[in-house]
């Protein structure tokens, strides 16, 4: 009887201090802090996007490549993301590496054409970055810094990341 009650408090102060930490989605890593890279791009309509534009709001920084398989795979689901951007709360940042204009915009066409896509046409802001792989995703805070890192293709409209990226939003991660 001492055995079981003995494992019952123990169990229960653990679920009491893991209580306050939030789970996070599968393939999210929370980081320390680290300030973000420069990020100032051109999108396919030749405007610029530049992350140093502080707007009180969370970015969505993604690196992708059109030969990329989970690139491709995840894409549709950015698209259904960034249509529900205005309830996130979120700027996006959907970075296509090292890629022809031609290139990205037959692809982006045919699979998301209402993603907003910046070329980084020689792969220089890519490598400043320092991605491990291609999808990866880095969530900046409001001061510019990162965050969290999501690593591989994920299914982004699936309410575990809508939920964690709603909480982003509210700056309470």
């Amino acid at each position: 009887m001492k055995h079981f009650i003995f494992s019952l408090v123990i169990w229960l102060v653990t679920l009491n201090v893991y209580a306050g930490t939030p789970s996070l989605p599968k393939g999210v890593l929370k980081i320390a802090p680290r300030p973000a890279p420069a990020l100032s791009l051109k999108n396919l309509d030749e405007e610029t996007f530049s992350l140093d534009n502080k707007t009180g709001r969370w970015a969505f920084v993604h690196f992708w490549a059109s030969w990329c398989g989970p690139c491709r795979r995840e894409m549709p689901s950015i698209q259904t993301l960034v249509k529900q951007s205005s309830s996130l709360k979120l700027d996006f940042f959907i970075v296509n590496t090292a890629e022809s204009e031609d290139v990205v915009f037959s692809f982006i066409g045919s699979v998301a054409p209402e993603v907003n896509t910046l070329l980084d046409l020689d792969g220089l802001v890519t490598e400043k970055w320092h991605p491990r792989g291609l999808p990866s995703t880095y969530l900046v805070d409001t001061d510019g810094y990162i965050r969290y890192i999501v690593l591989g293709g994920q299914n982004w409209h699936h309410p575990d990341y809508t939920h964690f990226l709603h909480k982003l939003g509210q700056n309470n991660p």
